[in-house]
Parts: structure tokens; sequence; C-alpha cells
């Protein structure tokens, strides 16, 4: 069995493809290979380039592997339709130029849950009608991704979206055709909803088709949470803590993959806010550092 460590740009501070304060892609893509890795996520698309060519030979130049990609837009919002279908199409182009394979859908910030995050019983829900919709687009993305570019799909829960707490994220997956749909497990945001990720993945092992690794700093997620903080602003603060340091069991998370027989991507995601006097590249170093200490290669 071969499990696989990458990063991704978001641990470099890229969120947004157009943000002014995002390093140079170039970069990002000498500093991930320079902290050891071999494989590396697109980021949102746009903020590398769309030319394959390009890219290929930068990826090349560096000894880095396309993982895969993110579509993160307001699948909650009927107004940014094509919008999504947009970022779909274009995200899933570049991943299969590359011979990526994972396509990773998250339904983006919205202002009525951003107060919520962390806070499933105070979280404002959808009624049946909107929910019918909103699932139906996220279907959508996933029936393109999966059947026009012959991508694996997964659902990423997200801090401050509409799929944030576990019973919601369920709620989908009970919903949508598992072959058009897996996950794509982040241990900190199934950790900052409030949940055990080490339970959810014992009981949907099965159709975990990626993951990503993320760790949560306990003291200031109990801060963010009491304080109401802003999901940026938390990560500014530091709730994605260095992995190994936070509330997530990773010896755990490594042994429920093993059990499973799980092969292929994990990726490292340490969000964080690009202003602040952080080393993207000594982070990306120690947690590739910490990981191979508990068994991962």
């Amino acid at each position: 069995m071969t499990i696989r460590i990458g990063n991704a740009p978001c641990s470099w501070g890229v969120e947004f493809a157009e943000d002014p304060r995002n390093p140079a892609w170039r970069t990002v893509l000498a500093e991930c290979a320079a902290a050891g890795y071999k494989g590396i996520e697109l980021g949102p698309v746009g903020f590398m380039p769309e030319d394959p060519g390009i890219l290929s030979d930068a990826l090349e130049e560096h000894g880095l592997e396309l993982i895969g990609g993110v579509v993160f837009r307001p699948y909650h919002d009927p107004e940014a339709c094509k919008d999504v279908l947009d970022a779909t199409h274009r995200t899933a182009r570049a991943l299969r130029a590359h011979g990526a394979q994972h396509l990773v859908l998250i339904d983006s910030i919205s202002p009525r849950r951003a107060p919520t995050a962390g806070r499933a019983g105070e979280a404002e829900q959808m009624d049946r009608a909107e929910w019918i919709a909103f699932r139906d687009r996220i279907a959508e993305s996933a029936r393109i991704g999966a059947e026009e570019y012959g991508l694996t799909v997964g659902i990423h829960a997200h801090a401050a979206g509409f799929l944030d707490f576990e019973p919601e994220l369920e709620r989908l997956l009970d919903e949508v055709d598992e072959t058009i749909l897996g996950i794509c497990f982040d241990t900190g945001h199934h950790s900052y909803a409030g949940f055990d990720p080490v339970a959810f993945m014992k009981k949907h092992i099965g159709r975990i088709s990626y993951m990503h690794f993320k760790d949560i700093d306990p003291r200031v997620k109990a801060e963010a949470i009491r304080n109401r903080t802003g999901f940026y602003d938390a990560c500014g603060q530091g709730i994605f803590c260095n992995l190994g340091e936070g509330d997530v069991d990773f010896p755990a998370v490594r042994q429920v993959l093993l059990d499973a027989g799980f092969e292929g991507w994990c990726t490292v995601e340490q969000d964080c806010d690009p202003t602040l006097d952080v080393s993207p590249i000594k982070d990306a170093g120690a947690n590739r550092e910490y990981l191979e200490s508990i068994g991962f290669k």
C-alpha cells in the first residue's frame, strides 16, 4: 500500500486567484519542492497558469506532480450558478491536462453561516426547497467532473459554509449518487465543526477518496467559537497549527487509512494569512517531518 503526501497553495496563504497578497506561483512550487514534497494541488483556478505547457514545464522543473484542484465557490447562492460551472469546467480541464485525479468541491463561506462556524446547534439551516437546489448544484459539478472529465470527485466540508457540520455532510452523501461523488475528508475542518474526525473516517472510509490533513489548535478554536470569530480572522490567529500540535489524532488517522488499504495522495493544507509573519516553507517542512515521524512516507 502506498500513501503519498502532498501540499497545496493554501499553505502559502493562496485562497483566491486574484488576491494581490498571493506569493508568485513559481515561488509556491519552488518552496513546496524545497520542503520535500513531490506533489501539489492546483490552488484556485487562475492562480497557476492555465496553459498546460507552461505549468507542465514548471512542475517538471521542480519534480512535482499535480494532485488535484478545488472548486471553492458559493454553491449556496442560486445567482452564482454560472460562476460555479465555469470554475468546475476550468478546474477539471486543468486537472485532466496534467493527469491529476482529484476534483474537490467546497461550498464557500456564507455570511449567513460565518457567525456560527463551530456552533452546530445555532447554525441557520436551509429550507427544503433551498436545500434541494443547493444539493443539485453540487451534484451537477460532481457529474461534470466524473462523467465528462473522468475525475474522482470529492465533497469537502468547510467551516462557515452550508456544508460545515457532520449531519449536513451525511445528508448530502445520502442524496447524491456515490458513483459521482465521494468524500475529500479534511481532518481540521471536521474538528473545527465540533466533531470527531477519526470516528467519521471509520464510519465512511469506503467513500473517502482523498484526504486533506489539517490540525486545529484547541485553544484558538475555543476562543474563536466563543467570540464568533470569522474564518479568515481565525486563520490569522493560528487556528490551523502545525500537524501534531493540535487536537487531531494523526496516528489514529493513519491507522484507519492503513486498515482500509487506502492508497493515493493525502495533502497537507495549513491555511494561513499571508500578511502575517509566517514561514510557509518552514511550516511545510515541519509538517512533512511530523508525518514521516509517525510512519507516513
